[in-house]
């Protein structure tokens, strides 16, 4: 399946007339597909997501005022945690069997291509963990006034942490078994990303104004999303030109 579908992307790859939403489109239904295909690439962050948060209240007790006031860093750092296993996967397939230098010498817009694969990416791997949120918060006796800032932050903060880590991802796109490496590069990066999300829930659930924290959130999804697909685009022409 995998070479079926990067044959496509190379066939195609020669029409560099092709539009931008067209590349793009290629290149996400491409990514989606693979990435569904291989079960564990979307199963493992959704399990471990599941597992972190369901093993606070067994640890901690069932006490309703500890769960909640924890509840927002919880959610958080597990999401944060959950997204970096599948972070390492995002590039290396691609470029250990040649797709990747395909992708960078067919004429198109690499940016592009990059920002197809993170959205492809985030689709699989961050989305669920937003669509699964509300029911681990329950969990976690998070109060309901809450529910609607924690899906609205989650989803810009994961949508965040996957261009932000998929700077991370090209940056040691050459390098063998370079998870540690992508943790250490990535995680300091995310520290904003993780203090304003769970200071926006953390004040939701105590009744408190909440537009602050997401107005910051917000800045940063637009300064990732039109920054970070340039630096993840110079940093694969890199990997690309050092794996040749």
């Amino acid at each position: 399946m995998t070479d079926r579908v990067t044959d496509t992307f190379v066939s195609t790859s020669s029409r560099v007339s092709a539009g931008i939403p067209a590349i793009f489109m290629r290149v996400f239904s491409r990514d989606l597909t693979l990435a569904i295909r291989s079960t564990g690439q979307w199963l493992n962050p959704v399990l471990f997501f599941l597992i972190v948060v369901t093993l606070f209240p067994l640890g901690i007790g069932p006490g309703p005022d500890t769960l909640a006031r924890i509840a927002p860093g919880v959610l958080w750092v597990s999401a944060l945690l959950s997204m970096m296993l599948s972070l390492d996967a995002l590039f290396s397939n691609d470029f250990r069997d040649g797709t990747l230098e395909q992708m960078a010498l067919s004429g198109h817009p690499l940016s592009v291509v990059v920002v197809g694969k993170v959205l492809a990416h985030w689709t699989t791997s961050g989305l669920p963990l937003v669509l699964l949120s509300p029911l681990l918060g329950l969990l976690m006796q998070l109060p309901a006034v809450a529910f609607p800032v924690l899906l609205l932050s989650l989803l810009m903060g994961t949508l965040s942490l996957s261009f932000i880590g998929a700077i991370g991802a090209a940056l040691i796109v050459s390098v063998n078994q370079g998870g540690v490496l992508l943790s250490l590069l990535v995680l300091p990066l995310t520290v904003p990303v993780l203090v304003f999300g769970s200071g926006a829930v953390s004040s939701a659930s105590m009744g408190l104004e909440t537009s602050a924290q997401l107005s910051m959130l917000m800045a940063i999804v637009f300064l990732t999303v039109s920054l970070a697909p340039l630096a993840i685009a110079g940093a694969l022409r890199v990997g690309v030109a050092a794996g040749r």
